[in-house]
């Protein structure tokens, strides 16, 4: 009878009329709905975990694949019914495949109110490296491909542009990049006339360097009060509060160091486990007056039980044949808190006003430079690809397993040969990027093997590499690597622009063409996405070789 029942109030869920949630939208620091209210993020994460191998370069246990949870409609008409019974009005994905359809479970949860928050990174090479930080077509193209695939949809309320990027202090000098991809996919998103919010997840790390980083994230490089390259919505997975704590035990010092923040914040992840049993007494300080003028609720983790290093998270348990769920006592619990919220309705909408101040300077704790990557171009690297005389052509279609091997052996040739490989470097903190960094990581190493073939006479067996190179016949006469390519067609991928769905400018970039076609967009199918910028860990190892100082 209970299952019975669960079935027809999914149902009704499902088929419900549409335009079930108002639009929300940021003035100042604050969100509001289409009446003027205050919106509060009173949200779960919702991703079941992926495979998760323990390594010492995996210290966070982060999965190496993933399941979508929006494309499963039995999975969500299975799970709605406990989110409603939850009381959550927002539900956080962290990894989606573009490719396939969401159109049940995303117009379900509009109907039974609930937002998305949507990551737009993937699992091992589909987000920005922190350890060797790169904004390419790839990667900018991934993540325009999940944004058309859920733009039709009235319930997203924002997409990360990363998550946990940045964890120590060394690792600031990837804050560029992040700032680079926030410019790029609010400018796509404004081109589409999407409301939908910019944002980013950061770790709860040492305030001295995450709070540059996060006032970095919001700040106006050019002085301008623009909020181009600022994110909209800031997020903190913030685990302080462990047991029966208290506010000022848990959450006084970051509320301090928020209080003049000038975004929209909220907790991106909560729910310490290290206190044992949760029963959750942190949301009613999250949602209080006390921390309502500087925070906007936040995401409880995890709905599905996920291992970390910290130990099991999840409050639901799904049965083996995936049919039904059971709930314990940290899901009442949290049932009953979210409930018993009622946080303050102000200030109005009308006092609120967007302010962008300028940028931290660099420190010894934070190293980001104020110089950001350009637009990858797609257009601009496929032209530069086809007048480089030896051309990767890899033997394997999983090539993504060679690229760093054939980088780090081309790039560590060319420093013996008094060369260098700086046109694929990217350097995050001189502000320094190589014309060619921002292109496919197959065209970074065809262009490095163009280098040394040409400093090796045009010898047709410099361009070999183990049967993975190929001489260019078509290539202009006397082309060297990047010395004559780049006047004509890199001379303009170190502009910034408004990105488009074919990878290049939407004012009229050559080399248009659907998704996956010409002019170097590349789709979730395409085996160039996968090997995505994993590789340049690798050859990061010779970095006094080639990285740009």
């Amino acid at each position: 009878m209970a299952r019975a029942l669960r079935a027809l109030v999914a149902a009704s869920v499902l088929f419900a009329s549409a335009e079930a949630v108002s639009k929300v939208s940021r003035s100042g620091r604050y969100l509001y709905t289409q009446d003027g209210s205050r919106f509060y993020i009173k949200g779960i994460a919702y991703q079941p975990q992926g495979s998760v191998v323990a390594s010492a370069s995996n210290p966070f246990l982060e999965p190496s694949t993933f399941v979508d949870p929006l494309a499963d409609s039995n999975a969500c008409s299975r799970d709605i019914p406990y989110l409603q019974q939850l009381g959550v009005n927002t539900i956080r994905a962290y990894s989606v495949n573009s490719s396939l359809n969401h159109d049940a479970c995303m117009k379900a949860l509009s109907n039974a109110g609930i937002y998305t928050i949507i990551d737009l990174s993937l699992p091992l090479n589909g987000s920005i490296d922190r350890a060797s930080p790169s904004w390419t077509t790839s990667l900018l193209n991934q993540y325009i491909n999940t944004i058309d695939a859920f733009s039709s949809y009235d319930n997203v309320l924002a997409y990360n542009v990363g998550n946990e990027v940045v964890t120590a202090p060394n690792e600031t000098s990837a804050a560029p990049f992040i700032k680079a991809a926030a410019r790029d996919v609010k400018a796509y998103l404004n081109s589409k006339g999407s409301s939908a919010l910019v944002g980013y997840a950061a770790i709860d790390g040492d305030e001295s360097w995450r709070d540059p980083l996060a006032s970095y994230l919001s700040c106006d490089p050019s002085g301008s009060n623009s909020g181009a390259t600022s994110i909209d919505l800031y997020g903190l997975n913030n685990y302080e509060w462990c047991g029966n704590t208290t506010f000022s035990q848990a959450y006084s010092a970051v509320e301090t160091d928020f209080s003049s923040y000038n975004v929209a914040a909220y907790f991106s992840e909560f729910g310490c486990i290290t206190a044992g049993t949760r029963y959750w007494t942190e949301v009613g300080a999250l949602f209080s007056s006390q921390m309502s003028p500087d925070w906007s609720g936040g995401i409880a983790f995890s709905y599905f039980p996920a291992t970390s290093a910290q130990g099991q998270f999840g409050m639901v348990n799904i049965s083996s044949d995936g049919s039904t769920v059971t709930t314990g006592q940290e899901f009442n619990s949290l049932k009953i808190e979210y409930g018993s919220v009622s946080p303050p309705n102000s200030p109005s909408q009308s006092s609120s006003s967007a302010s962008y101040g300028s940028c931290p300077s660099q420190s010894a704790n934070f190293i980001g430079s104020t110089s950001l990557p350009s637009t990858p171009n797609a257009a601009a690297c496929s032209c530069f690809e086809n007048d480089l005389s030896c051309q990767f052509t890899p033997q394997t279609s999983n090539y993504s397993t060679i690229l760093g091997d054939l980088l780090n052996y081309a790039c560590s040739q060319l420093g013996q040969m008094g060369s260098s490989c700086n046109g694929i470097a990217a350097n995050g903190t001189s502000g320094q990027y190589g014309a060619v960094s921002q292109c496919d990581p197959s065209i970074m190493l065809s262009y490095v093997m163009s280098e040394y073939y040409t400093l090796q006479n045009s010898n047709a067996q410099a361009c070999y590499f183990a049967g993975n190179g190929t001489v260019n016949s078509y290539a202009p006469s006397g082309t060297s690597g990047l010395s004559a390519a780049s006047s004509s067609c890199l001379a303009s991928a170190t502009s910034v622009f408004t990105p488009s769905a074919t990878g290049g400018s939407s004012s009229g970039g050559s080399g248009g063409g659907s998704s996956g076609n010409s002019g170097g967009a590349i789709s979730l199918e395409d085996p160039r996405a996968l090997a995505g910028l994993g590789v340049m860990l690798a050859v990061g190892l010779m970095s006094g070789v080639w990285t740009l100082v």
